[in-house]
Order: structure tokens, then C-alpha cells, then sequence
């Protein structure tokens, strides 16, 4: 019995520290899911990352997918401007507002029927190219922009993501001036949101301009289905 008490009393503290090293290790991998990159990361992710803020005037170093800190003051950069917390880690909320995904996700439902399923980033992302390019435009007209990035998704003639839609070279004004920059306002977001939902005012249109302000004869050759607000809108 003795022996028993004695070899209890040896086992028990190296019990009681695996438990402890087991929930911290919990604890620490549990709260590792919400950071997603951060100093030291690497891979195809922290690529994005750097394109996406080098595009933007964020970030001057060389994309090489290494997450160093130029990039970790870049972020911070970037999240100080967007009203963000400013900690030099892309996790949910400062990937959302870079238009990158998250991995969660949402899938349109109700509204038009749409079956578009959209991260997080991608709401936000379509929020402000059409508060970029739209705000002062009737509320029917906003949600006309974001349908003309999703038809240009879903048309084979233009690439297959709303982000790669939206910085395609030349193709909305908001980003090449950088007002897509600013912070979109709730009446853009659910604009987004039930663009996303599937409904369409243009009927499929996978283009849209202002009349008053167009500089590309091109454009001008495209058949006219409608006009919102100051915009016409084009196949």
C-alpha cells in the first residue's frame, strides 16, 4: 500500500501536466484557426495576399509568397485605412476586406433564386466596386452592377471569380482610380448580397457605362438593353 501511495504520488504531477499541455495545445490550435497568415507564413495564400495589396499600392516588395515584414507591415497599413484591427495578420476579417477567401462560406438563396455561392470576401469585395462605382445610382441600379459581375462569372468570355472579375485589367473604373477602396455603406452590401441572391435587373447584361462620361468607342458598339439611373446596360 505504501509502495501503491508512493508511486501514485510520482505519476501524479506528470499527470497533471500532460492535461495542462494538452488544453494549451487545444487552446493554441483552436485560436489558430481564425489566423490565417501571419508573420512567417507561406505558401499560395500569402502570394494572394501580396498581389492583392501590392495592387493596391500597399505593399513594395516582391510577391514570393513569403509573409516577412514588408508584408506584415503592409497589412498593417492596409488594416489602419480600413478601420480594422491593425495587427499585421490576415485573419477572417482582414481577408475579407481584401477579397480573399476565408473558407466560410454562403450560398445565395431566396431573392432571384440564385445558386451563386460566394465567400464572405466575395460579398465584400462586390459591396465595394459597387459602392465604388455606383453610390448616388438608385438602389435597382446597385444591385445591376453586382449582377453584371456575376453574369461576367458565369459567361466564359470573362474569368470565373468575382475577384478575378473585378481586377481584371481595365474593366471597372473604381478599381483603376482606387474608389474601391472606400468604405461601402450597408445599402451597398445588400445590394451585393441579393445580386448574389440571383436577382438580375439586366436581364444577363454583362456590360454597363455612363453615357455622359464614356471614352471608349468599343463599348459604344454593344446592344443596348436598359438604362438605370445614368447607366445604360449592355450584352
Amino acid at each position: 500500500m505504501i509502495f501503491l501511495k508512493k508511486t501514485f504520488a510520482w505519476f501524479l504531477p506528470v499527470i497533471l501536466l500532460v492535461a495542462v499541455l494538452s488544453v494549451t495545445a487545444y487552446v493554441y490550435f483552436s485560436d489558430s484557426e481564425d489566423v490565417l497568415s501571419k508573420y512567417g507564413s507561406r505558401g499560395q495564400e500569402v502570394t494572394n495576399i501580396q498581389t492583392r495589396l501590392k495592387n493596391w499600392g500597399y505593399y513594395k516588395g516582391n510577391v514570393d509568397g513569403i509573409y516577412g515584414y514588408q508584408t506584415s507591415n503592409a497589412v498593417k497599413h492596409f488594416q489602419r485605412k480600413n478601420g480594422l484591427t491593425v495587427d499585421g495578420i490576415a485573419g477572417a476579417k482582414t481577408l475579407e476586406a481584401l477579397g480573399l477567401p476565408t473558407g466560410n462560406t454562403n450560398t445565395g438563396g431566396g431573392g432571384g433564386g440564385g445558386n451563386q455561392t460566394t465567400s464572405n470576401g466575395d460579398l465584400n469585395l462586390l459591396a465595394h466596386l459597387i459602392y465604388g462605382e455606383g453610390r448616388g445610382e438608385p438602389y435597382v441600379g446597385q444591385v445591376a452592377i453586382g449582377a453584371v459581375v456575376l453574369n461576367r462569372v458565369k459567361d466564359s468570355r470573362f474569368p470565373k471569380t468575382i475577384a478575378s472579375v473585378v481586377y481584371q485589367p481595365g474593366a471597372f473604373d473604381a478599381v483603376s482610380d482606387g474608389q474601391i477602396n472606400l468604405a461601402a455603406d450597408q445599402t451597398a452590401y445588400r445590394a451585393a448580397q441579393d445580386a448574389i441572391n440571383g436577382w438580375d435587373p439586366t436581364h444577363g447584361c454583362v456590360y454597363y457605362y455612363n453615357p455622359s462620361t464614356a471614352t471608349s468607342a468599343w463599348i459604344w458598339t454593344r446592344p443596348i438593353m436598359l438604362k438605370i439611373g445614368e447607366h445604360n446596360f449592355a450584352k
